[in-house]
């Protein structure tokens, strides 16, 4: 089980048990550094981790440091051994990674720059290499910037963000070929600060979660 410490600015590795216990952290990644916004990057945050398809990989998003760290899994060691890391501009603040179907592309919402950051994924070579960032708010919208959640639906055609002072959804259409990014449009979320987002698996429904007016939301997706 992998773990995103925000505060400490660090990823933990624990073993599971048959049982399905945990035993004590197996490995401890600490992160070192700083970001260009002293206000929010004074230190390393790591916001999330995930796990690349193959079960190689581990990608993790350092909101404080603006990379996407790539650590190889040493599964009979329980290590995250550094590999390699994946840049955003600086003060975007990464958040939260999805990856597409065909495993060849991520996509990476940055928090504080209100982008999503479109990479390359080269799985053999556990590689990133960013080719595309696009806002993810209207080009007239003046307030703050405050993204969440992303996620690749399963056709692998669209993808999704959250804004949470938007209190939207944005909407991309994916070029398959590529992996770029074109800008459909916005939905409000019909509510406040939506925080998290999630497709049914058949990819017919999308939920967002309003933090600050307690609702769920539910659209149909028009695939």
């Amino acid at each position: 089980a992998l773990v995103a410490n925000y505060s400490g600015g660090n990823f933990v590795m624990y073993p599971i048990g048959s049982d399905g216990k945990l035993a004590e952290a197996s490995d401890n990644s600490m992160h070192r550094g700083s970001g260009p916004d002293k206000s929010r990057q004074e230190a390393p945050h790591a916001h999330s981790i995930n796990i690349a398809p193959g079960g190689k990989f581990a990608l993790g998003c350092d909101l404080g440091l603006d990379k996407v760290f790539v650590y190889q899994i040493d599964l009979e060691n329980g290590k995250l051994a550094p590999h390699s890391e994946g840049v955003v501009a600086g003060g975007s603040g990464p958040r939260h990674l999805d990856f597409h179907p065909n495993g060849k592309f991520v996509y990476v919402i940055n928090e504080m720059g209100g982008t999503m950051t479109v990479f390359t994924w080269e799985s053999g070579a556990g590689k990133l290499n960013a080719i595309q960032t696009i806002s993810t708010v209207p080009a007239d919208y003046t307030g703050p910037k405050w993204c969440a959640d992303v996620h690749v639906h399963p056709s692998g055609k669209f993808v999704y963000g959250s804004n949470r002072a938007h209190d939207s959804i944005v909407i991309y259409g994916v070029d398959e070929s590529t992996g770029k990014l074109s800008l459909i449009g916005h939905e409000s979320t019909r509510g406040k600060t939506p925080r998290n987002i999630a497709l049914t698996p058949a990819g017919d429904l999308l939920l967002a979660a309003n933090q600050d007016s307690s609702n769920v939301a539910v659209f149909q997706i028009d695939s």
